[in-house]
């Protein structure tokens, strides 16, 4: 029987609170709903074990994380009508970088330490990085601070032979992804893109922290997508909206305006409405996967194979 990934949380937002109770749905029920690869170098959906988490809220430190991850503001919403005790206590996570020593002796014996905490902190993403790589354990970086993108960390990683994922996780089945599929498909069919943008709307602390912190996510969300240099100053995203009663709804308004043959116009309106936090657990299970894989396997740095499940993989600006 292959060894389960002993996994890290730093931050218990809905992202983690959907990823907890994915794979708990997927033990109890075998259910492969949603999931696009079931078996990643031998690991099944289930094959996680949480070791320990991270947060900086009060209300969740001293909790079990199966308890913390429905205290609010979290708002995803239960996926089984009882969750058992995880046997993890939610530790104080970072206040300042002379904590670094601290959290990598409580990362002994996590495999991964995944990054899930808001975005806007990214002295607070490198601090984790760097008890990561103290630990011996891989990072992945799912916000959109920089960490990946910076060559010094790939680096670092990559001569402890350790891996690092990031940066900032394409959902799932998110805004990104689609708007970047419809803009790949006009460049494919030839037409000449006018002018296009994106407006999210959400209702998570997430996006609330966003709202105030949202440069990084901005850049990250014009790095995904890129189609070709020339198209770039053609396209933009809006700034963030924060909604509460959307809950854990995200609400995406997509519009294209292109010419086809002869100047004629095309015009294209996509609404998309998603669980964000779902979204976000789907890519995170295989990123933790691939992640682990590599680091059983003795590769450590930068995973290329993980690039396509990232807003922001190394090389593109921060």
């Amino acid at each position: 029987m292959i060894e389960r990934v002993r996994v890290a949380v730093v931050g218990v937002g809905n992202t983690v609170s959907a990823l907890v109770q994915g794979i708990a749905l997927h033990r109890a029920t075998g259910d492969l709903v949603g999931v696009r690869r079931p078996v990643i170098d031998g690991l099944g959906v289930g094959d996680i074990d949480f070791v320990a988490a991270f947060a900086i809220s009060p209300e969740r430190i001293g909790k079990d994380l199966t308890e913390a991850i429905f205290l609010p503001p979290n708002n995803f919403p239960p996926l089984t009508a009882e969750l058992p005790p995880s046997g993890v206590t939610v530790s104080r996570g970072l206040t300042d970088a002379a904590e670094v020593d601290r959290v990598a002796g409580e990362l002994a014996g996590a495999e991964v330490v995944l990054y899930a905490a808001p975005s806007g902190r990214q002295e607070t993403a490198r601090a984790y990085a760097e008890a990561a790589l103290r630990a011996g354990a891989a990072f992945i970086n799912i916000t959109s601070d920089g960490v990946a993108r910076d060559p010094q960390w790939p680096d670092r990683f990559a001569a402890a032979g350790l891996p690092l994922l990031g940066d900032d996780l394409a959902s799932q089945f998110g805004t990104s992804v689609v708007h970047h599929a419809l803009l790949r498909l006009l460049e494919e069919r030839g037409l000449t893109l006018t002018s296009s943008y994106q407006v999210n709307l959400g209702g998570t602390e997430d996006f609330r922290n966003l709202v105030e912190n949202g440069n990084t996510k901005l850049q990250s969300k014009l790095n995904a997508l890129a189609v070709d240099g020339s198209a770039a100053d053609r396209v933009q995203v809006a700034p963030f909206g924060y909604l509460p009663h959307l809950g854990s709804h995200k609400v995406a308004h997509i519009n294209i305006e292109a010419q086809s043959w002869g100047g004629a116009s095309v015009s294209l309106d996509v609404k998309l409405k998603v669980h964000d936090p779902s979204g976000g657990a789907g890519g995170s299970i295989d990123l933790i996967r691939l992640a682990a894989g590599a680091l059983r396997q003795g590769h450590g740095g930068c995973l290329a194979e993980a690039a396509p499940l990232l807003k922001s993989p190394p090389g593109t600006p921060v």
